[in-house]
């Protein structure tokens, strides 16, 4: 019996030059990025090189008297040879870049992850917190610079810094930079007198929004979570994962103020995803309470935290400006006078 030899047809000039198109584009592509990269990253240190010449300089010692004339006379020189970007306004944002992060390993994994763009917004911040926090957000994060002035505007690191107080500093790192307080959740278009299906609803048509509001690394998993016990029916408003944390996050809905009795609910729906949904390799389920009113002394006589339960308000109407700063700078001195009577020391100096 005669074997059967399999022939290949071979590929048509046509389906060649597509296939090696797609292969050439890709690298060309990645040389490019890499490039940019590159190019960004070696643009940032030679900014900061410069700042920190001129801070030493032009701005410290015997010429520091004139220090300002010298700035606008090298402004002039320099941008005439190499472009507006090295203006005197430019130069004094060097100068300032230089100050603001002194460490060149700092700048060194800033410049590779972050723009000149991002990094002028978060010098012009004004405490050394605040840039710290919104740089290494930014970085971890991949936020656009559109992405980064957002967070700014809506005060993330504001809302961080109280909602870190709800917790010891030992937990901070599994539940206090996860959560923030308030949340924002403007965005929904609720009217008054909206009840809590009305805002569960609006969260799921926002559900994108929502989550960005959330933060880095929630991923939506069910709606009215059903858990039975005892042959009783319990529903739990929204149930999230995070991928870092990897663990499950309740979310329920509470349109007044914080009462004690939302903790045991709480309490108890967490225990029973941890007996039933939490799966090998995974972390305990923790807990959020969005409450339009947080009750911060029944929260802290709780001590929900030990519980793996945090508690915020969720504001549905975004204040005027002025105002909201002075809601967010009067909520963190309290919080922190509740700690100082713990007898707990915060890092981070006094409020400007």
């Amino acid at each position: 019996m005669a074997s059967l030899e399999t022939s290949q047809v071979p590929a048509t000039p046509a389906a060649t030059a597509s296939s090696l198109h797609a292969e050439l584009r890709t690298l060309i592509a990645s040389s490019r990025q890499r490039l940019a990269g590159a190019v960004n990253a070696e643009l940032t240190r030679l900014y900061w090189t410069v700042g920190q010449r001129l801070s030493t300089e032009v701005l410290g010692g015997e010429r520091a008297s004139y220090g300002s004339q010298l700035l606008e006379q090298l402004g002039q020189q320099l941008s005439h040879e190499f472009g507006r970007g090295f203006e005197a306004r430019n130069l004094r944002r060097m100068v300032k870049f230089a100050q603001a992060f002194p460490d060149t390993g700092i700048v060194s994994t800033l410049s590779a992850k972050l723009s000149w763009s991002h990094l002028v917004a978060i010098v012009a911040l004004k405490t050394p917190q605040a840039r710290q926090f919104y740089a290494q957000q930014a970085a971890q994060d991949g936020w656009s610079v559109r992405e980064l002035a957002h967070q700014i505007d809506r005060k993330a690191f504001e809302r961080s810094e109280i909602a870190s107080t709800q917790v010891p500093a030992a937990l901070l790192p599994t539940t206090g930079q996860v959560f923030k307080d308030p949340y924002f959740l403007d965005f929904l278009g609720l009217r008054q007198g909206h009840d809590e299906s009305d805002l569960e609803a609006a969260i799921l048509r926002q559900l994108e929004a929502f989550i960005l509001e959330l933060g880095r690394g929630f991923a939506f998993v069910e709606r009215q979570k059903r858990m039975v016990l005892d042959g009783e029916d319990f529903y739990l408003d929204l149930l999230f994962y995070h991928r870092r944390l990897r663990r499950l996050v309740a979310i329920e809905l509470k349109l007044g103020r914080f009462k004690a009795a939302h903790k045991g609910q709480m309490e108890l729906y967490l225990k029973w995803l941890d007996k039933h949904e939490r799966q090998p390799g995974e972390e305990a389920p923790i807990g959020l309470i969005l409450c339009a009113e947080s009750s911060r002394e029944q929260v802290e006589l709780l001590q929900m935290h030990k519980d793996g339960i945090t508690v915020a308000e969720y504001w549905t109407e975004l204040p005027p400006k002025a105002e909201l700063e002075q809601q967010l700078h009067q909520a963190l001195l309290e919080a922190r006078e509740r700690l100082a009577r713990r007898g707990v020391l915060l890092a981070g100096g006094e409020d400007e």
